[in-house]
């Protein structure tokens, strides 16, 4: 058995013990031949912006909770991402958004622990400006509150997630 994680203690399929589960990646049973691979997952990220500055959410939970994030989430079956967007946008903040107010900006990966779980998620990051930096919280179970912050007066250090930090670092500050 591998030593490198500890998620799984037995295969999925037959209880065996005898597997290896390489890099947080391959699941192989050597008595039962089950095979998983564990995939990146998809997630957005919306940049919403309002003259010189970006609108940052608190996390309400973890992982990161109480550090900067921005709103967003994992992209459902069968939906695109700009549709992904739309919807967590309008489920997050109550905004309706069109795929058309959102312009692409890059993908970067992540790392996401979830219940001792390592997701790995492939970000993609759109950019959306606002007229008004009047916006309040719908899902008050996720965001704890809003912080509208000056490009210049970023902290980097207080971002949660390694895919968010570089992108603003790279393009925003």
């Amino acid at each position: 058995m591998s030593t490198e994680t500890n998620f799984f203690q037995y295969c999925p399929n037959c209880a065996s013990k005898n597997f290896t589960y390489h890099n947080n990646f391959k699941f192989h049973c050597f008595d039962c031949d089950f095979v998983l691979y564990h995939n990146i997952a998809a997630a957005v990220a919306v940049v919403f912006t309002f003259e010189d500055k970006i609108l940052f959410t608190v996390r309400n939970v973890n992982p990161d909770k109480g550090k900067l994030d921005l709103p967003g989430g994992f992209i459902d079956p069968n939906e695109t991402a700009e549709v992904a967007a739309c919807r967590e946008i309008k489920e997050e903040l109550g905004l309706e958004i069109t795929s058309n107010d959102l312009r692409y900006i890059i993908t970067e990966p992540n790392n996401y622990m979830y219940k001792n779980v390592a997701y790995r998620t492939m970000d993609i990051f759109y950019e959306c400006a606002l007229g008004s930096d009047d916006v309040s919280i719908t899902a008050q179970d996720e965001i704890n509150e809003l912080v509208w912050t000056k490009r210049s007066e970023i902290d980097l250090n207080k971002i949660g997630f390694v895919s968010i930090r570089k992108v603003i670092e790279e393009r925003y500050v």
